[in-house]
């Protein structure tokens, strides 16, 4: 792309004029005829700009929606930066709209749009308007080029209830469960084909074919009639009656296993919830809060919601698709294991390229069994690439989407396919590239390396398209969000990013334009986080020839990369900690989609115990033990080794990356630890870690400091020079030299000035081992990977209240007075379940820990927010759906049943001494 951080996206995009070939035959599939105007935001608003720009498409314009601008300050679209022609912006209060009647009257006002400012074709990106089949039908019927899959696709393989029935058709393995519980809820009123007919006279449903004999298949089609004429011929209470019954049958049937719950229009986290075994009373709570998260609960909306079995223990993959209605082919997979709640987090290609190639690897390191479980996952890949294919044919898809898998172990199930591109599209375009060739003149071809440019050709040539070749481009990618969240990874909205360091060489980083400086000036320009969209503020990208390269350059990706602000929380220390977490155990490891939340409770008991260790204490402890070492030699060291111990011990992703960074470097003798390695090495690769080793930066917080650089420079250089005098290979061997007579030709007293020298340099290190020692103490190292690659969590891991525990560790509630609740975030207050619906807590509700209080609407998602402690409710100061709250922000003033232990501040000091001794008595 154009833009300074993309100059390292030399893989990607280039010229891409088609028009400007002098062979007649590519010249055919120029597209400047394309005048598309973009209806989504984020990243991929932005690239699709930049793909337009090099399509030679200089005509397109792009939806400002108020939200992007109004509700928070200095929260506009960072792309207007790069539109000098403010008449190809066009205002509109959403994107989506809030309901059915709005969602309509916003697709009237882009088709006006469209028409009036001269647009023929629209963009939807992956935003939820471009999978809904009456929006894309609406832009069709206005004679609009819909950049995307077509309305019949929409239908047949976007909602998630007809996909099924298809995927069955066409031969697809697909998960057990009711798709079809609005229709099944009708015929408990209406049975009978007689009663439906009756049904339609009665309701004015004149244009429903009654030419059938399946009364299935009729009731089908009067419920469509119904959704088109808006109206309502089944209740949401009879809707959740047949819902429950469906939820208690598959309980019945597979005991073992929970029930999903997941809305036909719903995606990328919205509108799914599982149903707990035996908690099937819920089931009504739980359909409500999808119907109204997905915004299908006004009357006349299609309500249908499928109740399928929860694979347990699954892996989320999934297989880009492209077609021309005609033809049908995939580019491989993806692996979207890595996540939480629903929401995507790390996403690692799959191609059998990387797969035959790592199982060839560690067959030859003797590794038998590593080796058939990724041939297995190659046969899988396979598997699911011609399903896809077919499924693709049988809808009919004359443009890009995604076919969605859960594989459990070896086997496999269709779960559903997004008729969009998907927000990770890049982690297969990175890795194929499409190459369109005369079929008379194989001579004459083109290359794709972008879905967006293949999604513009396919719109405006599909059907002259020759099926095009897949041509690998990279055996492995990697994607990771950037994600405005806490170290919890729950949203946070509102914070400001006043600085975001440059792109570096091998970093593919898509953003919505926030980094783009100030053309005039060069100057970051800061820009604030609005909470009223999703959490993703960028994707950050890398390639490599094996999977384990395209890791290795996440890690310098994400360890150079600095990102700060006002009120500002990303995960880009949980993606370092991650990464390092893989990095050091296995890339090849099989995550299921149950893994991020254990492997978060792991790291809150990190972020715990680490609050407890005091680095002063632990510091007085150590030199009153090593009283023979001169005092001006540890007060030297003191900032070189308290620093970064501290810096880790802050952040406890950091640490936890750091721990599988250096899980090797270090022994475990009972209770006691020891190095493993050279501790200067070890202080080295830690400066190295934490970015630290730079002294040419600006801010001193940001650098190793002169004087202890000094002092590392010449402790490292002194065990370069003993290592090769001593001729010794490890770190044993090179304390046993030390502790040795004086090697020949050195006399004695060099000798004990050398003995010295070391003895100074190691004053003071043997601290970094509290961090091993927390580890073992909170049994960090237990969640590891099994021979199969498979993840063995441990059982306390697994504990919900503990796993809820853990999360308040990571990202601890702002702080209340003891007869108030606060918000824990910014966002959109709820008062209620749904609209019509009694508020949760009103003065004088009396409540229990864990009783729903309001629901938090952030970053897309609705998060209930429930009670803490038992009380009593003495005021609402938050009243009315739809209002702003900021985080920290009083909504209730309470009476707790019972008054919180409050600590002071020489308590706390002596219960961290206390907790400090205990580890420093493991440092051996």
């Amino acid at each position: 792309m154009s833009n300074e951080h993309y100059l390292h996206n030399s893989l990607i995009h280039q010229d891409r004029r088609l028009g400007a070939s002098d062979n007649d035959w590519v010249k055919q599939f120029d597209c400047t005829h394309i005048k598309p105007l973009i209806i989504c935001r984020g990243p991929i608003r932005k690239e699709a700009m930049d793909v337009f720009d090099e399509m030679g498409i200089d005509n397109y314009g792009i939806l400002l929606s108020e939200k992007d601008s109004i509700v928070y300050p200095r929260a506009i679209a960072p792309e207007l930066r790069t539109i000098t022609d403010p008449s190809r912006v066009h205002r509109v209060s959403d994107y989506s709209g809030v309901d059915k009647a709005d969602r309509e009257a916003r697709i009237q006002e882009i088709i006006q749009i469209a028409h009036d400012k001269g647009y023929n074709a629209i963009f939807a990106g992956y935003g939820f308007m471009a999978e809904d089949e009456a929006m894309v039908a609406s832009m069709e019927n206005a004679g609009l080029n819909f950049i995307g899959p077509c309305s019949r696709t929409v239908r047949q393989a976007g909602l998630k209830d007809e996909a099924k029935r298809t995927a069955l058709k066409a031969g697809v393995s697909v998960t057990p469960g009711v798709d079809n519980a609005t229709a099944l809820t009708l015929l408990k009123k209406y049975p009978t084909a007689q009663a439906l007919t009756a049904l339609c006279a009665d309701r004015g449903l004149s244009e429903v074919d009654l030419d059938t004999d399946d009364v299935e298949e009729l009731a089908d089609r009067v419920l469509t009639a119904s959704y088109k004429a808006g109206i309502d011929i089944y209740s949401i209470d009879e809707l959740i009656a047949t819902l429950k019954e469906a939820v208690e049958g598959m309980n019945k049937k597979y005991p073992n296993n929970r029930v999903r719950l997941k809305a036909i229009g719903g995606g990328g986290g919205k509108g799914q919830r599982i149903v707990e075994r035996g908690e099937s009373a819920r089931t009504g709570e739980l359909v409500k809060e999808i119907l109204q998260e997905v915004k299908a609960s006004g009357v006349g909306d299609n309500k249908n919601v499928l109740v399928e079995l929860n694979i347990e223990s699954t892996r989320h993959q999934e297989i880009q698709v492209i077609g021309n209605g005609d033809w049908c082919m995939t580019l491989g997979g993806r692996d979207c294991s890595l996540q939480m709640h629903e929401q995507k987090l790390l996403e690692v290609s799959v191609t059998r390229e990387s797969l035959l190639e790592a199982a060839d690897e560690v067959s030859a390191a003797g590794l038998s069994e590593e080796a058939a479980v990724l041939k297995a996952d190659v046969v899988t890949l396979d598997t699911m690439e011609e399903e896809a294919s077919r499924f693709g044919g049988a809808v009919g898809l004359d443009s890009v989407s995604t076919f969605e898998c859960i594989v459990d172990t070896d086997s496999h199930f269709f779960m559903e396919m997004n008729t969009r591109i998907q927000v990770e599209h890049r982690v297969s375009e990175l890795c194929y590239a499409l190459e369109f060739s005369n079929p008379d003149d194989p001579t004459q071809s083109f290359i794709v390396n972008s879905l967006v440019e293949a999604m513009v050709l396919l719109a405006a040539h599909g059907p002259a398209l020759p099926k095009p070749n897949r041509v690998l481009r990279n055996n492995d990618s990697l994607e990771a969000r950037m994600n405005a969240t806490n170290d919890a990874l729950q949203p946070h909205a509102g914070g400001q990013i006043e600085h975001w360091s440059d792109a570096v060489a091998g970093e593919i980083r898509d953003d919505q334009g926030i980094c783009v400086h100030n053309p005039d000036t060069d100057v970051f320009m800061k820009y604030t986080l609005a909470g009223a969209y999703d959490s993703n503020i960028a994707l950050i990208l890398s390639v490599g020839d094996s999977r384990l390269t395209s890791y290795e350059r996440m890690a310098e990706i994400l360890r150079v990369t600095t990102l700060r602000g006002r009120d500002l929380s990303t995960n880009l220390n949980f993606h370092y900690g991650l990464v390092h977490w893989f990095l050091n155990r296995t890339v090849h490891a099989r995550p299921t989609t149950k893994f991020i939340v254990p492997y978060l409770t792991a790291v809150g008991e990190l972020a715990q115990d680490a609050k407890k260790i005091d680095l002063e204490a632990a510091w007085k402890v150590y030199s009153q033990r090593n009283s023979d070492t001169p005092g001006s030699v540890l007060e030297a060291k003191k900032t070189l080794i308290l620093r970064p111990l501290q810096k880790l011990l802050d952040c406890p992703h950091t640490l936890s990356g750091w721990l599988s960074a250096n899980k090797d470097a270090f022994s475990v003798d009972g209770d006691k630890i020891t190095f493993a390695e050279n501790p200067i090495d070890i202080l080295v690769d830690t400066y190295h870690f934490l970015n630290l080793d730079d002294e040419g930066r600006a801010a001193a917080s940001e650098q190793i400091w002169s004087h202890d650089a000094e002092i590392l420079d010449t402790a490292d250089a002194f065990y370069l020079d003993a290592i090769n005098e001593l001729d010794v290979d490890t770190w044993d061997e090179l304390c046993g030299a030390f502790g040795a007579q004086a090697p020949e030709g050195v006399d004695a007293d060099t000798w004990t000035a050398i003995q010295g020298a070391h003895k100074g340099h190691q004053a003071g290190l043997s601290l970094l081992l509290l961090l091993p020692a927390l580890a073992h103490k909170t049994g960090f190292y237990d969640l590891c990977v099994n021979r199969d690659l498979s993840i063995f969590i441990p059982e306390r891991l697994l504990d919900d209240d503990h796993q809820e525990a853990m999360a308040k560790a990571l990202a601890p509630p702002p702080v209340a007075n003891a007869d108030e609740i606060v918000a824990t975030s910014g966002g959109m207050f709820y008062g209620r379940e749904a609209p019509g619906e009694p508020l949760y807590a009103e003065a004088g509700t009396t409540f229990k820990a864990g009783d729903p209080l309001f629901i938090v609407e952030v970053m897309k998602m609705f998060n209930k927010v429930n009670a803490p402690f038992d009380g009593v409710v003495d005021e609402v100061l938050v009243e009315g759906d739809g209002v702003i709250i900021k985080k920290g922000q009083p909504i209730f003033k309470v009476t707790p049943s019972e008054r919180p232990e409050v600590l002071s501040e020489a308590e706390i000091r002596a219960r961290r001494e206390a907790s400090t001794a205990v580890l420093m008595d493991a440092i051996a």
